[in-house]
């Protein structure tokens, strides 16, 4: 009988983590769940931790300790509580590690994970947006395999021929367009939180959601699929498809086009990272073609999406600019979230915070989250420049 693979889940109590328990769950005899993670959802992770027998529980609020112990109490699962606790529990050493904490509160976890030399699958957009040759350099040490679990950018990782890398001609990262992908600039201004969170075709954190809405999402999968595939970034365009079946394409020099195809269900990415180079079973239905009758392609519109220019721009000049426009993004979405800003101030605040930072390239994780904490100071300063 093969040994259960031990599993830890940074941001179990998120879509990510939440769907990762879910096909863990129907498939108990294959994983062992070692550590689990939460922000502050008490409640949904000592019921998880039970649920799945977990060693250890952490919330990284420590305030919540009494509380997750109190909840924990007589489970045999042990809790623990606060940041550096977090990162304890992402050095456990498990075979497989799903890191879905948002933002950079999840850097300083990823690269202890990735320490330990095992198989760690990112969720989360900060480690390669922020700290990618940092994060990349640190797994060729330890040796570690890193396996996307976003939909387009498993699904390139599905199609693209690493042993001939020059073959490619193009990666194309197909975008739903979010929930706004039809209207203009002028009624874009005055759209609500509510609005931006109801995403057409997937089911998100808020975060992810609002940067679905401004296609800023979209941008921080450029500059991430620049990192983990060995392409010519002017070689990775963007391209609207409403419908979100086909979740990203590798064209190849002689005009054949690979895509990966699937339901708009996390889950399908999550299990093909669960089970590699296996592959596994889950609860979605086959794609149904003929009910899905057609598919439909749209340029990516730049104007009305500054967001995804700014992205574009920042990946090109490289060195600090990613970490400078994922940190003021940070800023700008959660005070959007908290209605101090409107939506197209978003982009504004990002585009400010770059003008006014040029800190020098990163070379350790202490430096890019030097610049991150910079970067939302200045980020900070634009909004009150741009609401005074």
């Amino acid at each position: 009988m093969t040994t259960p693979r031990s599993v830890t889940i940074l941001g179990a109590t998120g879509s990510i983590g939440t769907s990762t328990l879910d096909l863990i769950e129907r498939a108990p005899d294959r994983f062992r769940i070692l550590a689990l993670t939460a922000h502050r959802d008490v409640a949904g992770l000592a019921d998880a931790a039970r649920r799945t027998r977990a060693k250890k529980a952490v919330i990284a609020d420590p305030a919540l300790y009494i509380e997750l112990a109190d909840a924990l109490s007589g489970s045999g699962v042990e809790a623990a509580a606060g940041a550096d606790a977090v990162v304890d529990a992402a050095a456990m050493g498990a075979d497989w590690t799903m890191a879905a904490i948002v933002g950079c509160a999840g850097l300083r976890p990823v690269m202890a994970a990735i320490e330990g030399g095992r198989t760690i699958v990112l969720a989360n957009k900060e480690p390669l947006v922020a700290a990618g040759d940092i994060v990349l350099a640190a797994a060729k040490a330890s040796g570690a395999t890193i396996l996307p679990a976003d939909s387009e950018h498993n699904a390139i990782f599905q199609c693209f021929d690493f042993e001939r890398p020059e073959r490619v001609r193009r990666i194309i990262l197909t975008a739903s367009g979010g929930p706004f992908r039809d209207r203009t600039l002028t009624e874009m201004r005055d759209v609500t939180v509510k609005q931006a969170l109801a995403h057409p075709n997937w089911s998100m954190g808020a975060k992810i959601s609002i940067d679905s809405a401004t296609m800023m999402n979209k941008g921080l999968e450029l500059i991430e699929a620049a990192r983990l595939f060995p392409v010519d970034p002017r070689r990775i365009e963007v391209v609207i498809h409403r419908q979100s079946i086909i979740h990203s394409l590798v064209d190849y020099v002689d005009g054949s086009m690979l895509a990966q195809l699937g339901p708009s269900d996390m889950r399908t990415p999550i299990a093909h990272t669960l089970a590699w180079p296996d592959r596994m079973g889950t609860p979605m239905a086959p794609l149904d073609l003929v009910g899905v009758g057609r598919l439909d392609f749209e340029p990516a519109d730049e104007q009305r999406f500054p967001a995804l220019a700014l992205a574009r721009a920042a990946m090109d000049e490289g060195g600090s600019r990613p970490a400078v426009l994922n940190a003021a993004n940070e800023v700008a979405v959660e005070a959007f979230l908290q209605e101090r800003i409107g939506f197209l101030d978003i982009a504004l605040t990002v585009g400010k915070a770059i003008e006014l930072y040029t800190p020098p390239e990163p070379h350790s994780l202490e430096d890019v989250l030097a610049i991150d904490a910079e970067a939302r100071i200045l980020a900070a300063q634009a909004m009150e420049l741009q609401t005074a």
